[in-house]
């Protein structure tokens, strides 16, 4: 069998460990290696001709990306959980415990277990390698570090930064990491080794130690004193989770114990902690959804075909969501884009938006303005289809007006060339009324993206009846370059998120118009975990937008899409919502923090709110509506299966991603219980909440989505 860990002994009694992990791109970390590593230390241990130890990767970018996550879906037990961290700490431990100088050596991603597995080592110096990250993003995964992190992070960086840090999951840059004394060095990549082995020979005195800031200082001094930091990282933390994700609380409860009480304890506290969130619903709900996307990242999206290269698009429209596509694709994708308006203000806009987004950038160091020029070189504008015929892909983000769009078609297809793909960035129009103006409509596609496009991971790629394989395996390839999560999607009103949500939102608002308060309202649904409530939701969306949507998807999918008369005495008043400073909420009050509802809105709509409902029982009325929909979609073929419905709701409206999404949630709560609370809704609310037919054959039959 080969061996993962290879150790070479040079003249001047310097040894060199690399790890690298046969047939794999990247080193992760498995609980097999515990015994080769520990004969190898066993084997230094006893060599007196060796003076000091390097660890490095045999990779060429990743030092190790972190531990195989596969081996905690096979644990079976709390018991089992707690062994594999166990394992981990005897391993650390002997490492850390070596008599010589020991030094880790790191190029490319050193996360998870792989940063634990450096923090054991003495010293470390990393390459100053854009590929170079470090960070602990356990909790990303509702999990905590489990191979000694707890303890050994704080100790070396201090409580405050090692906390924020593991509560975050953030990762740290190589001159960040120097600066709080991760690391002992920055070099090129190219003296990486050798700067190791110097290091190993001067020996462990050559440590940095981390420059705390006066408060911190004194805070970090006394176990008192650490209190105060404790508390005030659970009161956050709390804020921000809602008590939905256990993770947090038990990393601040770990680092607390260990520095209180010694790192003993602290190992012990963190072994009992990792393996009860091993076997949480809430961490297997987030390890199901890395599953999901790193699975989703090998496919094409259309059986048999491969992706076209774009080499250059073009966006059609320079509004906020045309600046942002034009953004993303120069800046992420670095795919030229050729950006068109009617105005030259669209224009600008476009550019600026673009501008603006890379200053953030370079105000934080993490490019250079030259870098930042270049980009901003890779896109081009004008008023004319001038400089277009070679552009591969085509996104279109013009008004929701059909016959706008058809002249769209008409355009692209005269001035681009026979292969070009037309994308429509459209929300509600079904593709294949706009392929109808189209002489080749194979290279005619939907590509959603939600707004801010920078901002938001998911984009749906609609197919109509007659889009080519090829179409749609370049759409997709195009989208992933920009660094979305592509879902693929059969065309129809709403396509899959905006169905599931236009149904959500009337709800809240038969809700908010049955004498529910708005703020309520909103609170019940951040406590169900949701990113932000329904209200707010609107507002941001804009209250016409939401207005034009519902004619569409009721005429096309039925009554139960109609929304509230209400809206239109919202629209009489003039409320879009934030962009025009009158909505639900009060906007212009920059003094005050907290957002307050603007109470004229009661009278508008005619009611007098007193709240009433429970909390539960109002998420519920909500979310209900969502999964009864979902199911619909996937009956109909709209989703292509119960992965892409969960992972289209978590990155597309921030479906709650502890619960796994609407169809893993659904088989936790049980169908035949989704059955009954859809009935009992339905005597009390109306028909909109009748079960569909899936749902009901499902809870008859007892089967699952997964």
């Amino acid at each position: 069998m080969e061996k993962t860990f290879n150790l070479s002994r040079r003249e001047d009694g310097i040894a060199v460990l690399t790890m690298d992990v046969p047939g794999e791109t990247m080193n992760t970390l498995k609980a097999e290696f515990g015994p080769e590593i520990s004969e190898t230390l066993a084997e230094i241990k006893h060599d007196a001709s060796v003076k000091g130890l390097v660890v490095i990767s045999g990779k060429a970018d990743s030092f190790v990306a972190g531990a195989d996550i596969s081996m905690l879906d096979a644990c079976t037990s709390v018991a089992a959980a707690k062994e594999l961290s166990q394992q981990g700490h005897v391993v650390f431990n002997e490492l850390e415990n070596l008599s010589i100088p020991v030094v880790a050596a790191i190029n490319g991603a050193c996360l998870g277990g792989g940063l634990e597995l450096a923090l054991a080592c003495h010293l470390r110096v990393c390459t100053d390698d854009k590929k170079t990250i470090m960070g602990v993003p356990e909790v990303q995964l509702g999990l905590l570090p489990g191979g000694g992190g707890t303890q050994r992070l704080p100790r070396k960086v201090g409580i405050t930064t090692a906390l924020d840090m593991m509560l975050t999951g953030k990762q740290i840059r190589p001159k960040q990491a120097l600066k709080m004394a991760l690391v002992d060095d920055v070099v090129p990549e190219s003296i990486l080794l050798e700067t190791a082995i110097a290091m190993a020979k001067k020996g462990k005195s050559a440590a940095k130690v981390a420059k705390k800031s006066a408060l911190n200082k004194v805070l970090e001094s006394t176990s008192a004193t650490r209190d105060i930091i404790f508390d005030q990282a659970a009161k956050q933390v709390l804020k921000k989770t809602q008590g939905n994700y256990p993770a947090p609380a038990k990393i601040i409860d770990c680092v607390k114990q260990g520095m209180n009480k010694g790192m003993i304890k602290g190992l012990e506290v963190e072994a009992s902690h990792f393996a009860e969130l091993v076997m949480s619903s809430e961490s297997e709900a987030l390890r199901s959804i890395f599953f999901a996307t790193t699975e989703m990242k090998k496919e094409t999206g259309a059986d048999g075909a491969e992706p076209r290269k774009v080499n250059k698009a073009l966006v059609i429209g320079g509004g906020l969501m045309g600046g942002g596509i034009a953004s993303v694709t120069t800046t992420k994708a670095k795919i030229p884009a050729r950006v068109k308006d009617i105005n030259e203000k669209g224009l600008s806009n476009a550019l600026a938006y673009a501008y603006k987004l890379l200053a953030k950038g370079v105000k934080r160091r993490h490019m250079t303005p030259a870098v930042r020029d270049n980009l901003m070189a890779l896109m081009t504008t004008t008023t004319e289809y001038k400089g277009v015929k070679d552009a591969d892909i085509v996104v279109e983000a013009v008004f929701e007006d059909l016959a706008l769009k058809h002249q769209m078609v008409k355009d692209v297809e005269r001035e681009c060339h026979e292969n070009t793909i037309f994308a429509s960035n459209t929300s509600s129009l079904p593709i294949g009324q706009i392929a109808e103006a189209a002489s080749r409509p194979e290279n005619v596609i939907g590509l959603h993206y939600f707004s801010p496009v920078e901002k938001m991971p998911l984009v749906e790629v609609i197919a109509h009846k007659t889009t080519s394989p090829e179409t749609i395996a370049t759409t997709v390839a195009f989208a992933r370059k920009q660094g979305k999560t592509p879902i693929v999607v059969q065309d129809g009103a709403g396509f899959y998120v905006n169905r599931i949500l236009a149904l959500y939102m009337n709800e809240a608002a038969q809700v908010l118009l049955s004498g529910e308060k708005v703020e309520s309202l909103d609170k019940a649904l951040v406590k169900f975990g949701f990113p932000v409530g329904p209200i707010t939701l609107l507002d941001e969306v804009g209250i016409d937008v939401g207005a034009k949507i519902a004619p569409i998807l009721t005429q096309e999918l039925g009554e139960r899409f109609k929304a509230p008369d209400a809206f239109d005495k919202l629209l009489a008043d003039d409320r879009k919502g934030r962009k025009n400073g009158k909505g639900f909420y009060q906007y212009g009050n920059k003094k005050s923090k907290a957002k307050l509802v603007d109470e004229s809105v009661y009278q508008v709509l005619g009611v007098n709110n007193q709240s009433t409902g429970s909390g539960s029982d109002i998420a519920m009325r909500c979310v209900i509506q969502m999964l009864n929909e979902a199911v619909r979609c996937l009956d109909e073929g709209i989703i292509a299966s119960a992965r892409d419905g969960d992972i289209g709701a978590i990155f597309g409206i921030g479906f709650p991603p502890f619960l796994g999404g609407p169809f893993k949630y659904m088989d936790s709560m049980g169908i035949a219980n989704l059955v009954s609370k859809l009935r009992q809704y339905q005597q009390q609310h109306g028909d909109r909440f009748e079960p569909c037919e899936r749902l009901v054959n499902m809870a008859e039959s007892g089967s699952t989505f997964y």
